[in-house]
């Protein structure tokens, strides 16, 4: 299986395209949103106020496999989906489906037919915690009516509680699931010795 370099290359972005045709990765997104919908009920204590969710893991195991044009499509289909299932009586509102878009872009872009390493998944990891920071206090101030420097710092902190743990989980589902994916003709081979390197 091909990797590649940058994902700035007109054949990077063709391959990507070509995922969308591919009944087995696009039956494997529909898979990651159910993962999703189901782990977004599962959060993991860390303080008061302070619940570290996993969704995160579906999503960038998504874009490990399906690429960025997939994973857009997939980020539109599950964040409105876990809305519809699990909207608690909130109106709908589309800036969350951006950043979680987003989000998975980033995934695809460090992961998607790329070697991946641990510099590339700190990367990654940093990126998505920053848009959610950003974005997500913007849309926070936009919806419920408190400054944005006020969601800002808030989210900061929590994303930067955070980011330790969500790499360290991320490196282990990746160290796990990459040999299945490579077997699997999904992903290239990966590790170095059993494990991500530097």
């Amino acid at each position: 299986m091909k990797m590649y370099s940058t994902c700035f290359s007109r054949e990077y972005w063709q391959q990507s395209l070509r995922e969308m045709k591919d009944l087995r990765k696009l039956v494997f997104a529909a898979l990651m949103i159910a993962a999703c919908i189901i782990l977004a009920r599962f959060k993991i204590p860390l303080g008061e106020n302070l619940n570290l969710n996993v969704t995160f893991l579906a999503r960038a195991l998504c874009a490990t496999v399906c690429g960025p044009v997939l994973s857009i499509v997939f980020a539109a289909a599950e964040d409105t989906l876990s809305f519809f299932l699990s909207s608690g009586g909130y109106a709908y509102f589309p800036g969350y489906m951006i950043t979680t878009a987003l989000g998975c872009l980033v995934y695809a872009l460090c992961f998607y037919r790329r070697r991946i390493t641990m510099r590339s998944l700190i990367l990654a990891k940093v990126v998505t915690n920053v848009q959610n920071v950003f974005l997500g206090s913007l849309w926070s101030a936009m919806l419920y009516g408190k400054g944005y420097l006020f969601y800002l710092t808030s989210s900061a902190w929590k994303n930067l509680l955070y980011l330790p743990l969500q790499v360290l989980m991320l490196v282990v589902v990746l160290q796990a699931l990459l040999p299945v994916m490579h077997r699997l003709h999904w992903a290239p081979n990966q590790l170095e010795e059993g494990r991500i390197p530097w």
